[in-house]
This record gives C-alpha cells, sequence and structure tokens, in this order.
C-alpha cells in the first residue's frame, strides 16, 4: 500500500470516543495490522467534548447515579462486533481509590471521587475525569499501526467527490486534513434564532431588556438577570434545573435542612411550559425481583414490518399504539409479579387478555378496571404525560401550593419501591428506544416524552426547588404557557390556561431549553455546508442518515460511501452517548456498525489496485 488510510472524527466528545473503542475492538478481524491515522478534532479536550468539559461550575451534577452510567458494551448490545468490557462510572471511582486507575482530574474531582458512592448523582466535571479516561483507554487499545492525532479546534466544512478523499477544513489550519473517511459525532448544535427568538430578541434591544434564547445553560451569560428582577423562564426541563442552581447556590445561597438561605443576589425565576411541570424524578431505588421481559411489543419484527410498509409514517397512528402497549406490558407484569395482593385477576389470565385488547379500546379499559381495583395502580400515559391538562387555578398562590403538593407526591413515589412499576416502564422506555431509533426520524414527540419521563432530575434537585419555591425565588406559572412582547409598555408578558385571566411582567426572559438540532438552522458552518451540499434532511431539519450503518444520505436517498454521522442531530438520534449497564446501549450499537462498515470500507480500499484512492 503506497500511502496509510485516513479517518477524520469530527468531535472528540463521548460519541467520538464511542467510535475510537468500536475501531479498537473491531480492528484485528476487518482491518488487520495494515496502518491507520485518526485525526480526532474538538476545540475541547477529548472524552468530554464541550457538554462534559472539565472547566464548568462544580454545582452542576449528572442527571444520572453513578451505578447507572458506563460507556463500555456487554453482551446485552446487539452488535456484529466484540463486547469490551469496562467498569461502569462507580466502578472506575472504586478502582482509582484502590489506585488501580490514575485520573486526569484536579484535587477537587479527586477528592469528588474519594466519597461518591453508586448512588450519588456526580458532577459533570467528575463524569469529565470519566470519559477522558474512558477515551485514552480505547487510544491505547488500537493496534500498533493505528495512530490518533488530536487537533483542539474547529472543523469548518467537509467537501470532496463521492469516490475520492474528502478534504476537511479546520479554523486556524490552512492546509486541508485530507480523508479516505470522515465522522461526523459533533453532539448537540448551537443554532441561528428562528423567526420567533429573533424577533424577541430584537424587542429586547429596542427597550433595554435581556433575552436569553435556547442555549447550554453553563454557556448563557447569565450575569444579566440582576438580583430581586423579576425573570420569565420558559421551559421546566433539565435546562431550568441548571438555571436554578447557578442563580442561586451559584450565586452565593445555600439549602439548610430543606430550607434555601437566600444571598440577597438571586433574580425570582417565574417558571412556565407546555406541562407546567419539572420532569419526574429519577428514580431513587434499584431492581429486585423478576424482570418484565422486553422487548414484548416494540421488537425488531414490529419495526421491520413498518420499515416495510408502504408511504410515511405517522407517529400517533403506526408508532404511538404499540409503544403504550409495550409500556402497559412492563408496568402490569411487574405489578402482578411484585404487588400481586393489589390484583384481582390471574397474571396469565390477565396478560392474555392484555395482549389480544386493542390499544385505547374499551375493551382494554375494562379489562384493567377489572384486574387492577386501585386507579392509582393503572397506567396512564395521558395523565402522565400532561398532568395539568383541564386543571385550572383561581389565584397564583393556590396553584403554588398545589405544584408543591404535586412535586412532593412524585419525589415520594418515585422513591417507594411500592411503585416499582414505574421502574419496570422505565426500564420498557429504554427497550422501546432501542428499536425507535431503527425507524429514522419519527418526530419530537416522541422524544420530549421519553426525557419527561426517563430523564428527569435527580430527586435532590426536586427538593431543593420546593425550598426555593417556598423561599419565593421559584414561582411556578403553570401549563401552556406563552409569552408576548408588549411594545406599549416595553414589558414580557407570560400567561398560561393554568391561571386564567393572570398575566406576569418582567424585563427579562430566559429560554431554558437546547437549541433545536436542526440543519437548516444550525449556526455549525460545518453542518450547514453539508446541507447546502445535498445532504438530506427531514421535515424537522435533522441530518438523514442510513440506519444500518449511519452513513450520511444525500437528497436522493444515497449514502454517501465517505461520510458518516452519528448523534442528536440525525435521523438515528439515541438516548445518549453513554447508557447505564445492560440495558441495551443502542448509541453502542450504532458505533459498532459505523466503526465496522468504516473499517471494512478502509480494508476495500487499500487492497484495490494496492493504494489508497487520492
Amino acid at each position: 500500500m503506497s500511502a496509510t488510510a485516513t479517518l477524520v472524527v469530527i468531535g472528540g466528545g463521548p460519541r467520538g470516543t464511542g467510535i475510537i473503542e468500536r475501531i479498537a475492538a473491531n480492528a484485528v478481524e476487518l482491518y488487520g495490522n495494515q496502518p491507520l491515522e485518526i485525526h480526532l478534532v474538538d476545540p475541547h479536550p477529548a472524552g468530554g467534548g464541550r457538554i462534559w468539559r472539565p472547566d464548568q461550575s462544580p454545582l452542576l451534577w449528572m442527571n444520572s447515579m453513578a451505578q447507572d452510567v458506563t460507556m463500555f458494551t456487554d453482551e446485552t448490545v446487539e452488535m456484529a462486533g466484540p463486547v469490551a468490557p469496562g467498569p461502569a462510572l462507580d466502578v472506575w471511582a472504586d478502582d482509582v481509590r484502590a489506585g488501580r486507575v490514575t485520573p486526569d482530574a484536579d484535587p477537587a474531582v479527586l477528592a469528588e471521587i474519594r466519597g461518591l458512592s453508586g448512588q450519588d448523582f456526580p458532577s459533570r466535571r467528575l463524569q469529565s475525569a470519566y470519559l477522558r479516561w474512558t477515551h485514552q483507554r480505547a487510544v491505547a487499545a488500537l493496534p500498533p499501526g493505528v495512530t490518533v492525532h488530536e487537533h483542539r479546534t474547529t472543523a469548518l466544512r467537509v467537501t470532496g467527490p463521492r469516490d475520492g478523499r474528502q478534504r476537511v477544513r479546520l479554523h486556524g489550519r490552512a492546509a486541508p486534513l485530507l480523508a479516505d473517511l470522515v465522522v461526523l459525532t459533533v453532539g448537540h448544535l448551537d443554532s441561528e434564532q428562528g423567526p420567533e427568538q429573533r424577533a424577541l430578541g430584537d424587542f429586547a434591544r429596542r427597550h433595554g431588556l435581556v433575552h436569553l434564547p435556547p442555549d447550554f445553560t453553563a454557556d448563557s451569560d447569565l450575569d444579566a438577570l440582576g438580583p430581586g428582577e423579576p425573570v420569565i423562564v420558559r421551559g421546566f426541563g433539565l435546562a431550568f434545573v441548571d438555571l436554578m442552581v447557578l442563580l442561586t447556590e451559584g450565586r452565593g445561597g445555600r439549602h439548610e435542612n430543606g430550607v434555601y438561605v437566600p444571598s440577597g443576589r438571586e433574580p425570582v425565576l417565574y417558571v412556565g411550559s407546555r406541562r407546567g411541570v419539572p420532569y419526574h424524578a429519577k428514580i431513587g431505588y434499584g431492581w429486585t425481583g423478576e424482570r418484565p421481559p422486553l422487548p414484548r411489543h416494540v421488537d425488531r419484527a414490529w419495526a421491520d414490518r413498518l420499515l416495510e410498509a408502504a408511504g410515511p409514517l405517522d407517529f400517533r397512528r403506526d408508532v404511538w399504539p404499540a409503544i403504550a402497549r409495550e409500556l402497559g406490558h412492563a408496568h402490569y407484569h411487574r405489578l402482578f409479579t411484585a404487588h400481586p395482593e393489589r390484583t384481582a385477576l390471574a397474571h396469565e389470565v390477565f396478560a392474555e387478555r392484555y395482549a389480544a385488547a386493542d390499544p385505547d379500546s374499551p375493551e382494554l379499559a375494562a379489562l384493567v378496571a377489572e384486574a387492577v381495583p386501585d386507579p392509582a395502580d393503572r397506567l396512564d400515559l395521558d395523565a402522565l404525560d400532561r398532568p395539568l391538562d383541564g386543571v385550572r387555578h383561581a389565584s397564583p398562590a393556590s396553584l403554588q401550593e398545589a405544584l408543591r403538593s404535586y412535586i412532593s407526591a412524585d419525589l415520594a413515589r418515585r422513591h417507594d419501591p411500592e411503585h416499582s412499576q414505574d421502574l419496570a416502564v422505565f426500564l420498557g422506555l429504554l427497550s422501546v428506544y432501542g428499536q425507535l431509533i431503527r425507524l429514522g426520524d419519527i418526530g419530537g414527540r416522541w422524544h420530549g416524552f421519553f426525557s419527561y419521563l426517563a430523564s428527569g432530575p435527580p430527586g435532590p434537585r426536586l427538593e431543593q426547588l420546593l425550598a426555593l419555591s417556598r423561599a419565593g425565588v421559584v414561582r411556578f406559572l403553570g401549563a401552556g404557557l406563552t409569552v408576548e412582547a408588549d411594545e406599549d409598555h416595553g414589558v414580557f408578558r407570560a400567561a398560561t390556561t393554568t391561571l386564567p385571566g393572570v398575566r406576569t411582567e418582567a424585563r427579562a426572559l430566559v429560554e431554558a431549553r437546547l437549541p433545536d438540532p436542526s440543519l437548516r438552522h444550525t449556526a455549525s458552518a460545518l453542518l450547514r455546508t453539508l446541507y447546502e451540499h445535498g445532504a438530506a434532511v427531514t421535515e424537522d431539519g435533522l441530518l438523514a442518515v442510513d440506519p444500518a450503518d449511519s452513513r450520511v444520505l444525500d437528497r436522493e436517498g444515497r449514502p454517501h460511501p465517505r461520510r458518516f454521522a452519528l448523534g442528536p442531530f440525525t435521523t438515528a438520534r439515541s438516548s445518549g452517548a453513554f447508557t447505564r449497564p445492560r440495558t441495551g446501549g443502542p448509541a453502542f450499537r450504532q458505533n459498532d456498525a459505523a466503526a465496522r462498515a468504516a473499517l471494512a470500507f478502509l480494508r476495500d480500499l487499500s487492497c484495490h489496485d494496492g493504494r489508497l484512492a487520492s
């Protein structure tokens, strides 16, 4: 071979590490001992990337327990490549304490590691150290002929013919990197502001107001929010939790025995959203006993049938009924096997009749009512998804008390193993996700529902929210939040369906959510260039990729032989680049398929005429 094959991975976060780890695992089988150069491009340190970079506030936590985080495959991952096991985060911390591992971390993070238990929610700085170590381990596992070069800069664009080397332009480098293959693992995207956000920003500038558009909360200019000032916050998910923490503890306040002691530097946060409630708390107990057999309904055969069907998929018609059936199967299997005293039918009888009934049918409702006497033990996905639908309060004070009661009840339930059917539903959600990513873009409703139910904040964060509410630092607005710009009075004005006739005025508005992952409006020159040069995107602006191996598709549906993309900006977005151990890890499956396809391509390329294409 007259030249060394070159692979460029753009994005050095956990997804980029996952690709390198799978290349290491599969290289001997598919690539042999041939030389390969890997160039890893990211302005942030490899391993954590931007989101998990080490230089962020120690107040920012993960929303997963240490025992529920791994970057390593196990036998539950459906993939062609070999399993390469490794420690979950809590086991890695044990290894650090025992001196078996020496992480690249500062003294404060090392101190946190020394006190970490499996049930703790680590800081993101600690997770950064784990991810950095995982990256270094993946690089060390590569065969001797494979070398990795890190470029701490930004990739600006990728060009080149389908049948020739790609050219990757980097910021600050005159000559492009020449690549036989390019893999994009850039993670979450910055976005240009759409029409609504531009209009709100223009309004704020005209009137001397503050408008913070969708962004990563850790990167937002929160200094613009003054002490004691009312701030309308649109969004009640994890971005809000970060905002809440940085504007309270981050400004010198403290929590003492369930009471918030303010510093006097906090603004007053008026928070609402479409649902009007925070994401459900993380479940605070482990699994015991028999697991529900998953998947039962949303399995590979079901996904294959949908993929073979003619015409576009309609989520509500074609997908949601099967999801509801799967989650119900998980819920009732756990209820009947772990809490049979709260059921009124034999499990076998119920399971047979449940499988035969149509979702949302009167027959199913009658069966559940007959078999499960207490309505609190029945699964009502609509009520879970929209708990404030139809709820009205006569005053803001009434709403504050009601929302505090709702959050307290959610916290109690999510930490009570007597309601362990909730954990079964969580496992059902993970199982469903593993199949839905095979369908490509199914719209945002599923991803929002999954995050709300399965990816909520740690319980202690909601306890802090309750304390902040009692202290008057956080005030709830309710559901169906709308915000208007009042030109005559020069203020933002919020209204909700939960408080009819009540309007909240403020001179600051924060959009507490991540930017939409749309290539049509992305601020990334790299991905905007891909779109402008013919890459296919969905109606929602996601980059279209082949579900088999994550190759980028053009507008004729052809996979690009030399470009791959994985992550939340693609049609194959999964629930995360790392996952809970022994839950199948859809992202790991995608990484493996992409790495194997890349290695096979490079092997065949090197064999063709005994040299690489130029």
